[in-house]
């Protein structure tokens, strides 16, 4: 459902708004331009305007030139400290150096680009979402300080904005034959495939509302992302590391640049490291620090992080490389120069983190929720002053809950929440007990001119659940979701928000089936292949099947045996059936392209590239075992709806 036009049109600030941005005004030292001084050295040259082609045509995988209006005044619309981390992101982008050697490519991107010139090419660290965005940022370091080939490549962690863009700088061919080394941190090719694989489309979804994908830059709506100023959206792609470090004091040599690195897993990222270049007196902290609170859990969704680990993690550096480092750089944001001011920053992130783990416990442990909790954790002054400690993309409030969550899981004891309803079952209880969808949206008119936007979302979420159609709730609805980005310091708060009001007012956006890209399937390990088919597997469709197929593929030389029982799906290495009834021949990147619906079975068949011994309608019935997914199914109002709207 989406409402009438005169309804769709974004709201100005309310004077609750107004009066909390005045609030925000006030209590920060907006003076100390510090951060702009920081953000601005070193630079080289960028892209004007900054817009980056999609590879096949049509749209931009990435476009900075829509938000010019940050160079203004932040306005009512935009909370003042989040204005303030929009600039430092979106203003300050293209090639830096960070000391002699080191350059980096700032806000391509959500992530950062690092290059470190070796004796013959340039290292190059984390090479960003998408293919194109990566090409452009290496076309460009080329272009202004010489062309040198890519000699190494290193993934700090295994989050997609920092490896996916890898097909824009290597030829994965290169790194297949070990001539280039790809460095990563042990698990990262199984932690990668996980978050990005096989919870892909969920996360995906969830991403358009983090990132603001669907919002269209201005002061009513998308601004920036916190960590980056935008996420690329271009071809992404995936080439497997051929060199692991698993060990702290673990270093390498790559094109005579000397790296000493540090393990960091289960931190920020499940698989992740730190890395210290003697040569140049440098820390890289990968993603452990940025300017600004991080995420313990992130909204688009992920694995619980440890937030003691993290603060230790970081104290580790402290102690291994603060005597020693004269710049500090990460994956995100700006580099800090100078010992001290390094040091004095990485032990105030340190104990930022700890400070959320140990207030967290504290109050848990007297037996508060993780609510109640959320709602009295407030970091010291010492803390909460520092810009690059403040909410922009992580928050408190939500961190606080990730810390109890991944201590005491998500019940908190009370025998009345330990079997709730579904949303949409206890909306439409909440609404008959409350009188009614007219009474209830009533109700929460007065609530919404006291400026109380949080209760008018929590009680119209339930008319939304039992009654979309119903326009008063759903305009409503949307009007408190926007206030309540506008006033949102975290960037993906104001993008959770701002995309919930637009999908109220004009529907669930159409989308395609989530697929996995060309270059994912190049790069993906059989072995996670076949998890990915574990989980679309439909159990309704394979009750009472026993399927064994024989898979003999080239290129790599392996035999897999595929057994579906009690609506499971098993894969085993080198495991022939023993049967008989099927094999089929094929080479691997063939069979993935099938099996991942990139490719049509019969027309590999008629070209040679699959053949089959046996029973072929055992193929057949496989494939016809999986689900697809909706790449846009329905947040903001139920599931089982059709709601599709008028969004591209």
């Amino acid at each position: 459902m989406s409402l009438p036009e005169n309804l769709r049109q974004a709201k100005p600030a309310s004077p609750a708004t107004r009066a909390a941005q005045t609030e925000v005004r006030a209590s920060l030292p907006f003076e100390n331009r510090q951060s702009f001084e920081d953000a601005a050295r070193g630079f080289i040259a960028t892209i004007d305007p900054l817009t980056i082609p999609h590879a096949r045509g049509g749209r931009n995988a990435y476009d900075l030139s829509r938000v010019g209006f940050l160079n203004d005044d932040a306005p009512d619309t935009v909370n003042p400290s989040l204005w303030r981390q929009a600039q430092l992101n979106a203003q300050h982008h293209g090639l830096y150096e960070v000391t002699d050697g080191i350059y980096q490519i700032r806000s391509f991107d959500l992530a950062n680009m690092t290059l470190i010139r070796g004796e013959r090419g340039w290292v190059i660290i984390d090479p960003l979402t998408s293919t194109e965005s990566a090409k452009a940022g290496l076309d460009l370091a080329n272009r202004q300080l010489g062309e040198r080939p890519v000699t190494g490549c290193i993934y700090t962690h295994s989050h997609v904005d920092h490896f996916a863009g890898v097909l824009g700088v290597l030829n994965p061919e290169d790194a297949a034959s070990g001539r280039i080394p790809v460095v990563a941190p042990a698990g990262f090719t199984e932690e990668s495939m996980s978050e990005n694989v096989l919870a892909g489309n969920v996360m995906n979804r969830r991403a358009t509302y983090m990132y603001g994908n669907l919002l269209e830059p201005s002061p009513t709506g998308f601004v920036t992302t916190g960590l980056g100023a935008a996420l690329s959206m271009g071809t992404t792609g995936f080439v497997p590391p051929n060199d692991i470090v698993s060990t702290t004091g673990e270093t390498r040599s790559i094109d005579g640049v000397e790296f000493d690195f540090q393990m960091a897993s289960g931190t920020e990222a499940p698989s992740e490291f730190v890395f210290y270049l003697p040569q140049y007196k440098a820390l890289c902290m990968s993603e452990i620090t940025s300017h600004h609170l991080h995420n313990v859990y992130t909204p688009r969704g992920a694995q619980v992080r440890d937030a003691l680990a993290w603060s230790a993690q970081i104290n580790e550096s402290i102690e291994r490389y603060g005597e020693k480092l004269e710049v500090q750089f990460a994956s995100h944001h700006w580099p800090i120069w100078g010992r001290e001011a390094a040091v004095e920053y990485l032990g105030k992130q340190r104990d930022l983190y700890k400070f959320i783990h140990d207030q967290t416990l504290r109050l848990a442990n007297m037996g508060y929720t993780k609510e109640e909790i959320a709602e009295q954790v407030e970091l010291p002054d010492a803390l909460g002053k520092e810009f690059y400690n403040r909410g922009y993309y992580g928050s408190v409030h939500h961190n606080v809950r990730a810390v109890y969550v991944k201590y005491l899981g998500y019940f908190d004891g009370n025998p009345c929440t330990l079997h709730p309803l579904p949303p949409s079952a206890s909306g439409a209880r909440y609404v008959a007990f409350m009188g009614g969808a007219d009474a209830v949206v009533e109700k929460a008119h007065a609530s919404f001119e006291e400026g109380d936007y949080r209760w008018v979302a929590e009680v119209l979420n339930h008319v939304m659940m039992s009654n979309p159609q119903h326009e008063a709730a759903r305009t409503l609805l949307a009007d408190a979701l926007e206030q309540m980005g506008y006033q949102a310091e975290s960037a993906p708060w104001r993008n959770f928000y701002l995309t919930g009001a637009l999908e109220l007012r004009q529907g669930t956006p159409r989308g395609s089936r989530y697929a996995a890209s060309e270059g994912i399937a190049r790069g993906m390990p059989l072995e996670h292949l076949f998890q990915v088919l574990a989980v679309r597997l439909n159990p309704d469709r394979a009750d009472g099947l026993n399927i064994s197929i024989d898979i003999v593929l080239t290129e790599p030389d392996e035999t897999w045996r595929l057994d579906v029982c009690n609506s499971v799906l098993h894969a085993h290495r080198n495991t022939p059936s023993g049967n008989g009834a099927t094999t089929l021949h094929a080479d691997a990147l063939s069979f993935k392209r099938m099996m991942l619906g990139l490719a049509d079975a019969e027309a590999l068949f008629n070209q040679g590239a699959l053949t089959i011994e046996g029973d072929a309608t055992a193929l057949s019935t496989l494939t016809g075992l999986f689900d697809t997914f909706e790449r846009r199914f329905p947040i903001v109002e139920p599931r089982t709806e059709s709601s599709s709207g008028d969004l591209p």
